[in-house]
């Protein structure tokens, strides 16, 4: 690589591109080279930091600034129907096909195939797709890893590593529990949600999901937080995400910084007292600055200092920077 960019070096401002990095890690040694040599800029892309990280390469400290490209959100898309969303998921092809499930189905084993086993992050293939399906049961909950690990045949430390490489792959992350200062017994163990709902659809084969039930509330649920994960990165703002629960069942899907934004999800059309009681008890135990209900209610209105919003005015909101300060 480094011969042939010094025989033909690119045009001022260009950089040169390099897809799938983490495949072979020496690599990051030349671009290195070239960078403090011949002033190049690069864009290293891949889906996968875990064998870079883990094989001592070259990391490009101070050099490089990482990005993270999620699924497609809703300020993106023209018309977006939340529907199709929940459906589809959010990956370019999947929302945009009428029939996503044969592609899913592809990209799962695709992945399972030359992801996973092409960096031998594991040599049980059959086991890591059983704990695929059993992780998506798990999707939006806290984790078990020796349940997981009783259900899929292996051991709990097995489950703890095959997690670790959802999260180092990007096909899943860790919600934590907030636990400032709390009055109450919470619950403090993490939720597992995966990156794509459309991913966790497929693998729980659930068909098509129609507006009520609770099925379409997990997914709805599922939803805000990849608008929330998407707009952390991509706004700059990097704010922590986390969710509060408490050992009687009172609970708070997600919390934004430090007691900055209290966010409830609820697939309802019409939020009644019982929707806001997670969101009072934390107001209780916390100076919050705002408290959301996001929901499928025709219009915004304000409820005891609690702020319900229709999911297409917070996606609005959220992305216009009116939910979080920067």
């Amino acid at each position: 690589m480094r011969e042939k960019l010094l025989t033909t070096p690119p045009a001022r401002g260009i950089p040169v591109i390099i897809d799938e990095v983490q495949k072979v890690p020496t690599l990051l040694d030349e671009v290195h080279w070239l960078i403090e040599n011949r002033g190049l800029s690069f864009v290293l892309c891949g889906s996968s930091a875990r064998k870079l990280k883990r094989g001592g390469a070259n990391l490009l400290g101070g050099r490089a600034l990482r990005y993270e490209l999620h699924p497609l959100v809703s300020s993106e898309i023209d018309e977006f129907d939340l529907v199709r969303a929940v459906n589809h998921g959010m990956l370019p092809r999947h929302y945009m096909a009428a029939r996503p499930q044969r592609m899913l189905e592809a990209y799962v084993g695709d992945y399972l195939k030359e992801e996973i086993a092409a960096e031998a992050l594991t040599r049980n293939i059959p086991a890591f797709a059983r704990f695929l399906e059993a992780a998506a049961f798990s999707n939006g909950e806290v984790v078990n890893f020796h349940n997981i690990g009783r259900e899929c045949g292996i051991s709990g430390p097995t489950v703890k590593a095959y997690f670790e490489i959802l999260e180092d792959t990007l096909m899943g992350r860790f919600v934590p529990a907030y636990r400032r200062k709390a009055k109450r017994r919470i619950v403090e163990s993490p939720r597992f949600y995966y990156f794509d709902v459309g991913v966790v659809n497929h693998l729980l084969k659930r068909g098509k999901i129609a507006v009520g039930g609770d099925t379409f509330g997990k997914a709805f649920e599922h939803l805000v937080l990849q608008e929330l994960v998407a707009h952390r990165h991509y706004s700059g703002v990097g704010y922590e995400i986390a969710y509060w629960r408490t050992s009687s069942g009172l609970e708070v899907d997600f919390v934004l910084g430090d007691k900055d934004v209290a966010i409830e999800v609820k697939a309802t059309d019409r939020a009644a007292a019982h929707h806001f009681r997670g969101l009072t008890a934390f107001r209780e135990d916390y100076r919050v600055r705002r408290a959301i209900l996001v929901t499928l209610d025709p219009r915004p209105r304000e409820t005891d200092g609690i702020t319900v919003l229709p999911w297409r005015a917070f996606f609005e909101r959220l992305w216009g920077g009116e939910i979080v300060r920067g």
